[in-house]
């Protein structure tokens, strides 16, 4: 019997918290990399290899990939293969917040769990059980759905129904409850809006979190610690990208990388 998603990631996250944002923009590699026609996959797997001690998950966002045409496609399968080499433990989250009709999701989970082998997703849960439930239904795989998303905007829609009854309170309610049958829905949830983060644990006490914002971004790292993954709460990861596949432009990228991953392993072990 394969391993339910949760039982991936207890196993994932057993040594540490850390997941790796994988969002390459040629313009920011380092210089010597940028005019290889092998450059892209240089710089992946590198940041593969020296994050995997540290790693318990890696999140390539697609829309980096896919801008790229086939070329990008043909380094995002390179880096899924360099992950399970480098550091079999890790899950691989598919960044791509799918989501659709029922027919049309179908065919995203087919993608996205059978062509790339990615062991979880973000969905955009905007079109309700419809858009979910053709992730969700794979049991061995988790599904992220946003809930609290870290962009500036995210207060037009997010925080829709006021105080109250703020639209993503609605959203961790449900999955929660309607949502999880399976036991392996999760959410996305913003540390550059730490402060809400407990009234989103509160209504989703069994979910795990993946919390972006920290870094780059500026989030609260204590905050989305105590209150996302505390000892209470289901195993969870935060996200960095920016701050680690960025931390160096030299030819010490991968190492500046490794350092980045590590200390921010240590500083969330610190936090608990």
């Amino acid at each position: 019997m394969p391993m339910t998603y949760i039982e991936k990631l207890n196993k994932a996250t057993a040594a540490g918290n850390v997941c790796v944002g994988l969002d390459p923009v040629i313009s920011r590699m380092p210089e010597h990399l940028r005019e290889r026609a092998d450059g892209l996959n240089i710089f992946c797997e590198s940041i593969v290899s020296s994050t995997a001690p540290y790693t318990a998950a890696y999140k390539p966002n697609l829309a980096f990939f896919e801008a790229l045409g086939r070329d990008g496609y043909d380094a995002l399968e390179r880096l899924i293969d360099s992950v399970r080499k480098n550091a079999p433990q890790a899950i691989i989250i598919g960044d791509g917040k799918r989501s659709d009709i029922g027919s049309t999701a179908q065919r995203y989970a087919v993608a996205m769990f059978d062509r790339w082998g990615f062991d979880a997703v973000t969905v955009n849960p905007y079109l309700g059980s419809d858009g979910i439930k053709p992730f969700t239904e794979r049991t061995d795989r988790g599904v992220y759905l946003l809930a609290m998303t870290t962009n500036p905007s995210a207060v037009e829609l997010q925080d829709h129904g006021g105080e109250g009854d703020p639209l993503y309170l609605r959203v961790a309610r449900l999955a929660e409850t309607l949502w999880n049958e399976d036991n392996n829905v999760g959410l996305v949830v913003g540390a550059t809006r730490a402060d809400r983060i407990a009234r989103v644990r509160e209504l989703s006490p069994s979910l795990p979190f993946l919390i972006p914002g920290v870094g780059a971004q500026g989030g609260d790292l204590d905050t989305a610690v105590s209150l996302g993954l505390s000892p209470d709460n289901p195993p969870g990861v935060i996200n960095s990208s920016r701050g680690i596949i960025y931390a160096s432009s030299g030819e010490d990228f991968a190492e500046q990388a490794g350092e980045q991953a590590k200390l921010l392993r240590d500083n969330i072990a610190d936090c608990k």
